[in-house]
């Protein structure tokens, strides 16, 4: 009977359902879901990382950028006008030569660059007591004036200028170019005057200091004549190795293209 006894508790006890162990209502409570996050905290949220947003801010925003934009549109607008003006003078070529004077004709009538325009000139700076140099140049002158003269229409106008004026009186000069070209205007001043119309064409003269009419002295000077067209605008020089034939050439080329371009009625000058 005892061993039948044990027997039956054993299987009783081998069959029987495990116990199941209560959890603890605090580690329950440990284990509960987290609550979800709702809109107006992540709202929240973004203000913190970006601040705050105002119509202010976006006004402020607004008229910065707008700023801003024209800034760089005027600075990209000022190296364009830049970059063509330093191309056109590149294509033009033409150096500053030329400029306000006032000076006295061998008539002893006023002239000065307002005379110039309309003409096709060519200008000489000398003095009247040069033995050689002077004289040469403007016989070389008066023989390219003819020959420009035996092809061409337009008239080029030979200019004489003094750079002299303690001995190159009105008078004198009056002598002086009556032994060259008959459409020559020689031109003298004071010291001043004539200083600046030298200036006005980067000519460069050295008289000795304080000199008088009854001195004997060389003044020293640039040895080129220009050629300027009827605005009175550089168009080129020519220096003593230069020939008659050569300037003749430059000038009826450069008449030319001044024609082709409309002339005189398109540049706004009067054909004098």
């Amino acid at each position: 009977p005892l061993r039948q006894g044990a027997i039956a508790r054993r299987t009783v006890t081998s069959g029987a359902r495990p116990a199941v162990r209560a959890i603890p209502l605090s580690l329950r409570r440990g284990l509960a879901t987290a609550p979800s996050e709702g809109p107006s905290d992540q709202h929240q949220r973004d203000r913190a990382a970006v601040g705050p947003f105002t119509w202010k801010a976006a006004a402020l925003f607004g008229v910065t950028g707008v700023g801003l934009y024209f800034y760089f549109e005027s600075e990209k607008a000022k190296v364009q006008e830049r970059k063509r003006q330093e191309h056109a003078s590149k294509s033009i070529g033409r150096p500053s030569i030329g400029g306000p004077f006032a000076l006295q004709t061998h008539r002893n009538e006023p002239f000065t660059e307002q005379d110039l325009l309309g003409n096709w000139t060519l200008i000489y700076f000398g003095f009247t007591n040069c033995p050689d140099i002077c004289p040469e140049e403007l016989d070389k002158m008066g023989a390219a004036v003819d020959l420009v003269d035996a092809h061409r229409k337009e008239r080029v106008l030979p200019i004489f200028v003094s750079v002299d004026p303690a001995r190159d009186s009105i008078e004198q000069v009056n002598k002086y170019v009556a032994d060259f070209h008959p459409r020559m205007i020689g031109l003298t001043g004071d010291f001043d005057s004539v200083k600046r119309a030298c200036k006005s064409y980067r000519v460069y003269f050295s008289t000795p200091p304080d000199a008088k009419a009854t001195d004997d002295y060389l003044v020293d000077h640039s040895i080129f004549f220009y050629l300027m067209d009827p605005l009175g605008q550089f168009v080129d020089a020519f220096g003593k190795n230069t020939t008659a034939e050569e300037v003749a050439g430059k000038v009826k080329d450069a008449m030319t293209k001044w024609e082709k371009a409309g002339g005189n009625a398109a540049a706004g000058v009067r054909t004098v």
